[in-house]
């Protein structure tokens, strides 16, 4: 496995590790969206290990929707911006939007190393 592809999975795994950390934190009611989130970078991880060509679209969907309905959410913006509960700000912050620009830069990368590899078969 190349080295931005082993990046790009690796992101993915950081981004499933912090929601984890974080449904507990959330609101109860969103409980089925945010394992579905979850499992969707679960997934995405492991299609992208598999060198899976299709990956590199949610990918950047995801990210862009993640890093989006954080922006809009007036009650994130709160948080986020008073650090009360500190915790929730943290998980937030990094996972929403921290590890969320790295996912859209690593798969970016690893987009470029596969259509450069791609040309040169």
């Amino acid at each position: 496995m190349e080295k931005n592809q082993k990046f790009l999975v690796s992101v993915l795994c950081a981004i499933s590790i912090v929601g984890a950390f974080g449904i507990p934190l959330g609101d109860p009611k969103f409980i089925i969206q945010a394992f579905s989130l979850e499992f969707s970078f679960i997934a995405l991880a492991a299609i992208s290990f598999k060198k899976f060509r299709y990956a590199y679209i949610p990918n950047f969907i995801i990210a862009l929707v993640v890093i989006i309905g954080n922006t809009v959410s007036p009650k994130h913006l709160e948080i986020m911006s008073t650090f009360h509960p500190f915790y929730n700000a943290i998980v937030l912050i990094v996972g929403g939007y921290i590890l969320q620009g790295l996912l859209l830069v690593s798969n970016a990368r690893s987009l470029q190393e596969y259509k450069k590899t791609r040309v040169t078969q």
